[in-house]
């Protein structure tokens, strides 16, 4: 941590881990410390669980099974059918306690605080103690693995207020979002079998969200992503040929090119991608070579605070409609933020640390529905060119 934001860990209820990120005093020096204990009368979340016959069994975690035709390991997290979904404003989980108010089961037990990340209660991933990461086959069948689905899940939230959103912070508590972000890729990434980190948030009912107060994800893979693993490839068959960094390639041809780059900073390059599939997407990489997060410097982490801020308003620009008095109106756009990073240990040579936002709404009121070509075949169709999009991203930013 920096001298400007403080890491404060404690322990909820039911064992999951929660630190606070603070930037404000009296917290930041620590001359007062936001609340660690939780009341709630929760089981340890490990605790046995009642079987079929109702007598206690062992808590097992998500699994995941193999795709032999892709390639692919599949999480099977079945408890998830039961998250919280879209609950009422007195009931917002994310939402910090009530000052003086008896507790409610939020997973926050502070009345207060600026950025906050803990164990999610519905986690995908999860590390059970004593669970041996060993694979088997379902059915006795050695074309279907089986493993322990033993990563991690956290929720990250970016301010306590309901109704604000990422875009809507200063640069200040953008930074302490930054220095979270570092923080968790560097303790994650330190866990026995993780072998990716991926910093992302979800906004807006039409991506699927579920809980609208302002809050992202940190999910920690035992398996390199489908995405990352292609990212991959392409690099070191680009570095076979070449010599080069493809992703470095990438960006030194965006800015000679120069007609899809949309705002630039001093360590910083926002541009959209020469084959941009989704409606709006755009891509923001440093000017250096860093593999994540926690390579940053101070200065380009301060940079990086400023110029995503710039991205998330111009988003919330992107599309008018005509509200009911007739007047234009902007449209806050639903989006994922993705950030990829290289992984824990392999191809940290090959890959590049950049941001990737993107949004399915392609024009006020519709959506990208990823139908027949893109969702039974993986063979993407665009409903624009990355020129237009660049072109309105430019406008917008002005």
């Amino acid at each position: 941590m920096t001298d400007t934001v403080r890491k404060t860990r404690g322990t909820l209820a039911d064992g999951r881990e929660i630190l606070y990120f603070d930037d404000s005093e009296p917290y930041v020096s620590g001359g007062a410390t936001r609340r660690l204990d939780d009341p709630r009368p929760l089981p340890d979340r490990f605790a046995p669980v009642p079987g079929p016959d109702g007598e206690p069994q062992p808590f097992t975690g998500p699994q995941m099974r193999y795709d032999v035709l892709t390639g692919e390991w599949v999480p099977m997290a079945t408890h998830r059918m039961n998250r919280t979904h879209l609950p009422p404003a007195d009931a917002n989980p994310l939402a910090p306690a009530r000052p003086g108010a008896a507790y409610t089961d939020g997973d926050i037990p502070a009345d207060d605080y600026d950025v906050v990340v803990f164990e999610n209660r519905f986690p995908s991933l999860v590390q059970v103690p004593g669970e041996e990461d060993v694979v088997t086959h379902l059915d006795g069948e050695p074309l279907w693995p089986v493993r322990p689905a033993a990563g991690r899940c956290e929720v990250i939230c970016f301010s306590p207020d309901p109704e604000a959103s990422l875009a809507t912070l200063d640069e200040r508590r953008m930074r302490t979002v930054v220095e979270a972000w570092a923080d968790r890729t560097v303790e994650l990434g330190a866990l026995p079998g993780v072998e990716q980190v991926f910093c992302f948030e979800n906004r807006g009912r039409e991506i699927g969200v579920t809980l609208h107060h302002p809050h992202g994800q940190i999910y920690a893979y035992p398996y390199l992503t489908p995405r990352t693993a292609t990212m991959l490839r392409q690099a070191r068959e680009h570095r076979a040929a070449t010599g080069r960094n493809l992703l470095r390639d990438v960006l030194e041809a965006e800015l000679r090119s120069g007609r899809r780059v949309v705002a630039e900073s001093e360590h910083w390059v926002a541009y959209v991608p020469a084959a941009a599939r989704w409606p709006v997407e755009v891509h923001l990489a440093p000017r250096r070579d860093v593999p994540d997060l926690p390579a940053l410097t101070d200065e380009e982490r301060t940079d990086l605070a400023g110029i995503y801020l710039r991205l998330l308003r111009a988003g919330d620009q992107f599309f008018v409609a005509e509200g009911d008095d007739g007047e234009p109106r902007a449209i806050p756009l639903p989006y994922i933020a993705a950030w990829h990073q290289a992984p824990v240990h392999e191809g940290r040579e090959d890959l590049r640390l950049h941001l990737q936002l993107f949004s399915v709404l392609r024009a006020p009121g519709k959506l990208k529905y990823l139908a027949g070509s893109e969702s039974g075949m993986g063979a993407w169709v665009s409903d624009t060119t990355p020129e237009r999009v660049a072109d309105r991203l430019r406008e917008v930013m002005e």
